[in-house]
Protein backbone atom coordinates (compact mmCIF):
# COMPACT_ATOMS: atom_id res chain seq x y z
CA UNK A 1 0.00 0.00 0.00
CA UNK A 2 2.28 2.74 -1.28
CA UNK A 3 -0.31 5.50 -0.91
CA UNK A 4 -2.36 5.69 2.28
CA UNK A 5 -4.15 8.94 3.19
CA UNK A 6 -4.34 7.81 6.81
CA UNK A 7 -0.53 7.87 7.22
CA UNK A 8 0.82 11.39 7.92
CA UNK A 9 4.34 10.59 6.78
CA UNK A 10 5.44 9.09 3.47
CA UNK A 11 4.32 5.45 3.20
CA UNK A 12 7.30 4.71 0.96
CA UNK A 13 9.93 2.52 2.64
CA UNK A 14 12.93 4.48 3.88
CA UNK A 15 15.33 3.08 1.31
CA UNK A 16 13.21 4.62 -1.48
CA UNK A 17 12.22 7.98 0.00
CA UNK A 18 15.26 9.85 -1.28
CA UNK A 19 15.18 8.17 -4.69
CA UNK A 20 11.62 8.75 -5.90
CA UNK A 21 10.17 12.21 -6.62
CA UNK A 22 6.94 13.09 -4.80
CA UNK A 23 4.38 15.31 -6.53
CA UNK A 24 2.00 17.62 -4.70
CA UNK A 25 -1.62 17.00 -5.66
CA UNK A 26 -3.38 19.41 -3.31
CA UNK A 27 -4.85 19.72 0.16
CA UNK A 28 -7.45 17.37 1.64
CA UNK A 29 -8.59 16.86 5.23
CA UNK A 30 -6.18 19.49 6.56
CA UNK A 31 -3.11 17.88 5.02
CA UNK A 32 -1.13 18.43 1.85
CA UNK A 33 -1.22 15.28 -0.26
CA UNK A 34 1.66 13.90 -2.32
CA UNK A 35 1.92 10.95 -4.67
CA UNK A 36 5.11 9.27 -5.94
CA UNK A 37 6.15 9.21 -9.58
CA UNK A 38 5.18 5.60 -10.11
CA UNK A 39 6.95 5.63 -13.48
CA UNK A 40 10.30 6.42 -11.87
CA UNK A 41 12.85 3.62 -12.55
CA UNK A 42 13.66 3.23 -8.83
CA UNK A 43 9.98 2.72 -8.02
CA UNK A 44 9.48 0.26 -10.87
CA UNK A 45 12.52 -1.80 -9.87
CA UNK A 46 11.39 -2.04 -6.26
CA UNK A 47 7.79 -2.79 -7.26
CA UNK A 48 8.77 -5.67 -9.53
CA UNK A 49 11.10 -7.08 -6.89
CA UNK A 50 8.25 -7.03 -4.34
CA UNK A 51 5.80 -8.70 -6.73
CA UNK A 52 8.36 -11.38 -7.57
CA UNK A 53 9.10 -12.12 -3.90
CA UNK A 54 5.40 -12.37 -3.01
CA UNK A 55 4.59 -14.56 -6.01
CA UNK A 56 7.52 -16.87 -5.32
CA UNK A 57 6.22 -17.41 -1.77
CA UNK A 58 2.45 -17.39 -2.19
CA UNK A 59 1.39 -18.10 -5.78
CA UNK A 60 -0.74 -21.24 -5.47
CA UNK A 61 -0.44 -21.31 -1.67
CA UNK A 62 -3.47 -23.13 -0.19
CA UNK A 63 -4.04 -20.41 2.43
CA UNK A 64 -4.32 -17.59 -0.14
CA UNK A 65 -7.70 -17.22 -1.86
CA UNK A 66 -6.78 -14.21 -3.99
CA UNK A 67 -4.41 -11.24 -4.13
CA UNK A 68 -5.30 -7.58 -4.69
CA UNK A 69 -4.05 -6.06 -7.91
CA UNK A 70 -1.79 -3.10 -7.14
CA UNK A 71 -3.41 0.04 -8.53
CA UNK A 72 -2.86 3.77 -8.38
CA UNK A 73 -3.38 6.04 -5.41
CA UNK A 74 -5.07 5.84 -2.05
CA UNK A 75 -4.88 2.31 -0.63
CA UNK A 76 -3.84 1.14 -4.11
CA UNK A 77 -7.50 1.16 -5.14
CA UNK A 78 -7.21 3.24 -8.32
CA UNK A 79 -7.88 6.84 -7.25
CA UNK A 80 -6.80 9.90 -5.29
CA UNK A 81 -10.32 11.28 -4.91
CA UNK A 82 -11.22 14.11 -4.32
CA UNK A 83 -7.97 15.53 -5.73
CA UNK A 84 -8.44 16.01 -9.46
CA UNK A 85 -4.83 15.64 -10.62
CA UNK A 86 -2.34 12.80 -10.75
CA UNK A 87 1.48 12.88 -10.41
CA UNK A 88 2.20 12.03 -14.05
CA UNK A 89 3.23 14.47 -16.81
CA UNK A 90 0.24 13.31 -18.88
CA UNK A 91 -2.58 10.75 -18.74
CA UNK A 92 -1.04 8.52 -21.41
CA UNK A 93 2.08 8.06 -19.29
CA UNK A 94 -0.16 7.28 -16.32
CA UNK A 95 -2.12 4.59 -18.19
CA UNK A 96 0.96 3.02 -19.78
CA UNK A 97 2.65 2.84 -16.37
CA UNK A 98 -0.18 0.96 -14.71
CA UNK A 99 -0.87 -1.27 -17.69
CA UNK A 100 2.79 -2.33 -17.52
CA UNK A 101 2.51 -2.92 -13.78
CA UNK A 102 -0.65 -5.00 -14.01
CA UNK A 103 0.87 -7.05 -16.83
CA UNK A 104 3.82 -7.91 -14.59
CA UNK A 105 1.44 -9.01 -11.85
CA UNK A 106 -0.63 -11.09 -14.27
CA UNK A 107 2.52 -12.81 -15.52
CA UNK A 108 3.87 -13.59 -12.04
CA UNK A 109 0.62 -14.73 -10.37
CA UNK A 110 -0.02 -17.77 -12.54
CA UNK A 111 -2.06 -19.84 -10.06
CA UNK A 112 -3.69 -17.55 -7.49
CA UNK A 113 -6.39 -15.18 -8.81
CA UNK A 114 -5.76 -11.45 -8.83
CA UNK A 115 -8.69 -9.20 -7.97
CA UNK A 116 -8.83 -5.75 -9.57
CA UNK A 117 -10.90 -2.93 -8.14
CA UNK A 118 -13.71 -1.68 -10.39
CA UNK A 119 -13.02 1.91 -9.30
CA UNK A 120 -14.16 4.40 -12.01
CA UNK A 121 -11.21 6.19 -13.61
CA UNK A 122 -11.61 9.48 -11.72
CA UNK A 123 -7.83 10.02 -11.66
CA UNK A 124 -7.30 9.20 -15.37
CA UNK A 125 -4.79 6.37 -14.83
CA UNK A 126 -6.26 3.66 -17.08
CA UNK A 127 -8.49 1.74 -14.65
CA UNK A 128 -10.87 0.48 -17.35
CA UNK A 129 -7.98 -1.11 -19.23
CA UNK A 130 -6.78 -2.82 -16.05
CA UNK A 131 -10.26 -4.24 -15.40
CA UNK A 132 -10.54 -5.45 -19.00
CA UNK A 133 -7.18 -7.23 -18.89
CA UNK A 134 -8.09 -8.77 -15.53
CA UNK A 135 -11.33 -10.29 -16.80
CA UNK A 136 -9.82 -11.49 -20.09
CA UNK A 137 -7.05 -13.34 -18.23
CA UNK A 138 -9.54 -15.28 -16.02
CA UNK A 139 -8.80 -13.21 -12.94
CA UNK A 140 -11.38 -11.63 -10.65
CA UNK A 141 -12.90 -8.30 -9.56
CA UNK A 142 -13.54 -6.47 -6.31
CA UNK A 143 -15.17 -3.33 -4.98
CA UNK A 144 -14.64 -1.24 -1.87
CA UNK A 145 -18.08 0.35 -1.99
CA UNK A 146 -21.61 -0.87 -2.57
CA UNK A 147 -23.47 2.45 -2.74
CA UNK A 148 -21.42 5.29 -4.19
CA UNK A 149 -20.60 4.53 -7.85
CA UNK A 150 -23.27 2.97 -10.03
CA UNK A 151 -20.59 2.07 -12.62
CA UNK A 152 -19.08 -0.48 -10.24
CA UNK A 153 -22.40 -2.23 -9.62
CA UNK A 154 -23.02 -2.48 -13.38
CA UNK A 155 -19.61 -4.09 -13.96
CA UNK A 156 -19.95 -6.56 -11.11
CA UNK A 157 -23.55 -7.53 -11.84
CA UNK A 158 -22.92 -8.14 -15.55
CA UNK A 159 -19.50 -9.75 -15.36
CA UNK A 160 -18.79 -13.08 -17.07
CA UNK A 161 -20.25 -15.84 -14.85
CA UNK A 162 -16.82 -17.40 -14.22
CA UNK A 163 -15.43 -14.17 -12.72
CA UNK A 164 -15.24 -14.15 -8.92
CA UNK A 165 -16.14 -10.99 -6.99
CA UNK A 166 -15.08 -9.77 -3.55
CA UNK A 167 -17.10 -7.04 -1.82
CA UNK A 168 -15.41 -4.94 0.85
CA UNK A 169 -17.59 -2.54 2.87
CA UNK A 170 -17.01 -1.51 6.48
CA UNK A 171 -19.63 -2.67 8.98
CA UNK A 172 -21.00 -1.51 12.32
CA UNK A 173 -19.18 -2.39 15.53
CA UNK A 174 -22.50 -2.72 17.33
CA UNK A 175 -22.34 0.61 19.13
CA UNK A 176 -25.57 2.66 18.94
CA UNK A 177 -23.98 5.45 16.89
CA UNK A 178 -22.59 3.06 14.27
CA UNK A 179 -25.88 1.23 13.65
CA UNK A 180 -27.33 4.03 11.46
CA UNK A 181 -30.89 2.73 11.74
CA UNK A 182 -33.33 3.65 8.98
CA UNK A 183 -36.91 2.40 9.49
CA UNK A 184 -35.54 -0.33 11.71
CA UNK A 185 -32.90 -1.49 9.19
CA UNK A 186 -29.23 -1.06 10.09
CA UNK A 187 -26.64 0.23 7.65
CA UNK A 188 -24.76 -3.08 7.84
CA UNK A 189 -27.87 -5.14 7.04
CA UNK A 190 -28.42 -2.84 4.07
CA UNK A 191 -24.85 -3.53 2.94
CA UNK A 192 -25.28 -7.31 3.29
CA UNK A 193 -28.43 -7.31 1.15
CA UNK A 194 -26.71 -5.21 -1.54
CA UNK A 195 -23.77 -7.63 -1.55
CA UNK A 196 -26.31 -10.33 -2.42
CA UNK A 197 -27.72 -8.16 -5.21
CA UNK A 198 -24.24 -7.83 -6.74
CA UNK A 199 -23.68 -11.60 -6.64
CA UNK A 200 -20.64 -11.59 -4.34
CA UNK A 201 -18.35 -14.59 -3.87
CA UNK A 202 -16.65 -13.05 -0.82
CA UNK A 203 -17.75 -10.42 1.70
CA UNK A 204 -15.53 -8.63 4.21
CA UNK A 205 -16.20 -8.42 7.94
CA UNK A 206 -14.37 -5.39 9.31
CA UNK A 207 -14.88 -2.11 11.13
CA UNK A 208 -13.62 1.16 9.71
CA UNK A 209 -10.43 2.00 11.70
CA UNK A 210 -11.72 -0.17 14.56
CA UNK A 211 -10.98 -3.69 13.37
CA UNK A 212 -11.40 -6.18 16.21
CA UNK A 213 -13.21 -9.51 16.33
CA UNK A 214 -15.18 -8.61 19.45
CA UNK A 215 -16.62 -5.54 17.72
CA UNK A 216 -17.78 -7.65 14.79
CA UNK A 217 -19.37 -10.10 17.22
CA UNK A 218 -20.96 -7.23 19.15
CA UNK A 219 -22.90 -6.30 16.04
CA UNK A 220 -23.63 -9.90 15.00
CA UNK A 221 -25.07 -10.87 18.38
CA UNK A 222 -27.56 -8.01 18.06
CA UNK A 223 -28.43 -8.38 14.35
CA UNK A 224 -27.52 -11.88 13.07
CA UNK A 225 -30.26 -12.37 10.48
CA UNK A 226 -28.86 -10.56 7.41
CA UNK A 227 -25.33 -11.92 7.92
CA UNK A 228 -26.66 -15.46 8.41
CA UNK A 229 -28.75 -15.14 5.26
CA UNK A 230 -25.76 -13.94 3.25
CA UNK A 231 -23.60 -16.73 4.70
CA UNK A 232 -26.08 -19.33 3.40
CA UNK A 233 -26.14 -17.87 -0.12
CA UNK A 234 -22.80 -16.21 -0.83
CA UNK A 235 -20.79 -17.54 -3.74
CA UNK A 236 -21.86 -20.69 -5.56
CA UNK A 237 -23.81 -23.56 -3.92
CA UNK A 238 -23.91 -26.40 -6.44
CA UNK A 239 -25.71 -29.70 -5.98
CA UNK A 240 -26.83 -32.60 -8.22
CA UNK A 241 -30.59 -31.91 -8.18
CA UNK A 242 -31.63 -34.60 -10.71
CA UNK A 243 -29.84 -37.86 -11.49
CA UNK A 244 -31.31 -39.93 -14.34
CA UNK A 245 -30.09 -43.28 -15.62
CA UNK A 246 -30.30 -44.49 -19.21
CA UNK A 247 -29.02 -47.21 -21.54
CA UNK A 248 -27.92 -46.54 -25.12
CA UNK A 249 -26.59 -49.21 -27.46
CA UNK A 250 -25.98 -51.55 -24.58
CA UNK A 251 -24.04 -48.94 -22.63
CA UNK A 252 -25.44 -47.45 -19.41
CA UNK A 253 -25.05 -43.83 -18.44
CA UNK A 254 -26.15 -40.97 -16.25
CA UNK A 255 -27.66 -37.59 -17.00
CA UNK A 256 -27.31 -35.18 -14.11
CA UNK A 257 -28.98 -31.81 -13.62
CA UNK A 258 -26.77 -29.55 -11.52
CA UNK A 259 -28.46 -26.70 -9.65
CA UNK A 260 -26.90 -23.61 -8.07
CA UNK A 261 -28.52 -22.24 -4.91
CA UNK A 262 -25.90 -19.50 -4.52
CA UNK A 263 -25.89 -15.89 -5.67
CA UNK A 264 -22.85 -16.23 -7.97
CA UNK A 265 -21.74 -18.40 -10.84
CA UNK A 266 -18.89 -20.86 -10.34
CA UNK A 267 -15.72 -18.66 -10.33
CA UNK A 268 -13.90 -20.98 -12.68
CA UNK A 269 -14.80 -24.34 -14.22
CA UNK A 270 -16.73 -27.08 -12.42
CA UNK A 271 -15.20 -30.49 -13.13
CA UNK A 272 -17.34 -33.52 -12.29
CA UNK A 273 -16.30 -37.17 -12.20
CA UNK A 274 -18.18 -40.44 -11.64
CA UNK A 275 -16.06 -43.11 -9.98
CA UNK A 276 -16.35 -46.56 -8.40
CA UNK A 277 -14.70 -47.67 -5.20
CA UNK A 278 -12.68 -50.31 -7.04
CA UNK A 279 -11.33 -47.77 -9.55
CA UNK A 280 -12.79 -49.54 -12.60
CA UNK A 281 -15.09 -46.59 -13.36
CA UNK A 282 -13.61 -43.12 -13.70
CA UNK A 283 -15.39 -40.89 -16.19
CA UNK A 284 -15.93 -37.16 -16.13
CA UNK A 285 -15.58 -33.78 -17.71
CA UNK A 286 -16.22 -30.08 -17.27
CA UNK A 287 -19.27 -27.87 -17.43
CA UNK A 288 -19.03 -24.58 -19.30
CA UNK A 289 -17.10 -21.99 -17.30
CA UNK A 290 -19.26 -20.34 -14.66
CA UNK A 291 -22.07 -22.91 -14.86
CA UNK A 292 -24.50 -23.72 -13.39
CA UNK A 293 -25.71 -20.15 -13.05
CA UNK A 294 -27.47 -18.98 -9.87
CA UNK A 295 -31.03 -20.29 -9.72
CA UNK A 296 -30.51 -22.32 -12.90
CA UNK A 297 -29.94 -25.97 -13.85
CA UNK A 298 -27.20 -27.28 -16.15
CA UNK A 299 -27.31 -30.88 -17.38
CA UNK A 300 -24.38 -33.15 -18.18
CA UNK A 301 -24.22 -36.64 -19.69
CA UNK A 302 -21.87 -39.34 -18.37
CA UNK A 303 -21.59 -42.51 -20.54
CA UNK A 304 -20.43 -45.44 -18.41
CA UNK A 305 -18.49 -48.62 -19.28
CA UNK A 306 -20.61 -51.55 -20.42
CA UNK A 307 -22.03 -53.56 -17.57
CA UNK A 308 -21.65 -50.78 -14.99
CA UNK A 309 -24.21 -50.70 -12.18
CA UNK A 310 -24.89 -47.08 -11.27
CA UNK A 311 -25.88 -47.76 -7.66
CA UNK A 312 -22.96 -47.07 -5.34
CA UNK A 313 -21.01 -44.92 -7.80
CA UNK A 314 -19.51 -41.72 -6.41
CA UNK A 315 -20.17 -38.26 -7.84
CA UNK A 316 -17.24 -35.95 -7.16
CA UNK A 317 -16.63 -32.28 -7.99
CA UNK A 318 -13.65 -29.96 -8.27
CA UNK A 319 -13.34 -26.33 -9.28
CA UNK A 320 -10.58 -25.37 -11.70
CA UNK A 321 -9.26 -21.81 -11.40
CA UNK A 322 -6.26 -20.66 -13.45
CA UNK A 323 -5.26 -24.28 -14.07
CA UNK A 324 -5.42 -25.24 -10.37
CA UNK A 325 -7.99 -27.74 -9.10
CA UNK A 326 -9.63 -27.45 -5.70
CA UNK A 327 -12.08 -29.91 -4.06
CA UNK A 328 -15.79 -29.01 -3.89
CA UNK A 329 -18.36 -30.34 -1.41
CA UNK A 330 -21.82 -30.69 -2.88
CA UNK A 331 -24.29 -28.26 -1.28
CA UNK A 332 -26.99 -30.87 -0.72
CA UNK A 333 -28.80 -32.32 2.29
CA UNK A 334 -27.81 -35.91 1.49
CA UNK A 335 -24.99 -37.32 3.58
CA UNK A 336 -21.66 -36.85 1.82
CA UNK A 337 -18.47 -38.87 1.94
CA UNK A 338 -15.39 -37.48 3.70
CA UNK A 339 -14.00 -36.15 0.42
CA UNK A 340 -17.23 -34.25 -0.31
CA UNK A 341 -18.44 -36.72 -2.94
CA UNK A 342 -21.97 -38.16 -3.07
CA UNK A 343 -22.68 -41.89 -3.28
CA UNK A 344 -25.53 -42.52 -5.72
CA UNK A 345 -28.56 -44.55 -4.64
CA UNK A 346 -32.30 -44.66 -5.43
CA UNK A 347 -34.43 -42.08 -3.63
CA UNK A 348 -37.02 -43.58 -1.31
CA UNK A 349 -40.60 -43.13 -2.52
CA UNK A 350 -40.02 -42.53 -6.24
CA UNK A 351 -41.86 -45.72 -7.16
CA UNK A 352 -41.43 -47.94 -10.20
CA UNK A 353 -38.94 -47.72 -13.00
CA UNK A 354 -39.71 -45.26 -15.77
CA UNK A 355 -40.57 -46.24 -19.37
CA UNK A 356 -36.93 -46.36 -20.47
CA UNK A 357 -36.04 -48.88 -17.78
CA UNK A 358 -34.03 -46.32 -15.83
CA UNK A 359 -34.62 -45.54 -12.18
CA UNK A 360 -34.38 -41.92 -11.04
CA UNK A 361 -31.55 -41.68 -8.53
CA UNK A 362 -30.90 -39.43 -5.58
CA UNK A 363 -30.45 -35.68 -5.91
CA UNK A 364 -31.40 -33.02 -3.41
Amino acid sequence: MISNPDIPDSPLPEFLRDKIPMVKLGDWQRRTRYEPRYDDPAFQTAFRELVDLLADSYDGHPDVEYVDTFMYGFWGEGHTWPLETNPFPDNLTAENTFVSMVQHQLQRWKKTPLVTNTQPDFSKVGNSELVDRTVRSNNWLRTDTIFIENEQIEELSNRPPWTGVSVEVGMSDGSPKSLKLDEGVTYTDNVAHHAQDAGACYFSLWNWHRIQADRILNYYHQFPQAIDELARKIGYRVRPSWVWTYEEGGYPGLIIGFANDGIAGVPGVLRVSVTSDDGKVNVGGSLDAGYPLPGKVRQAKFPLPKGTKWKGLRLKAEIEVKGQRHPVRWACRRELNEDGSLTLRPTVGLGQEDETGGMPATGG
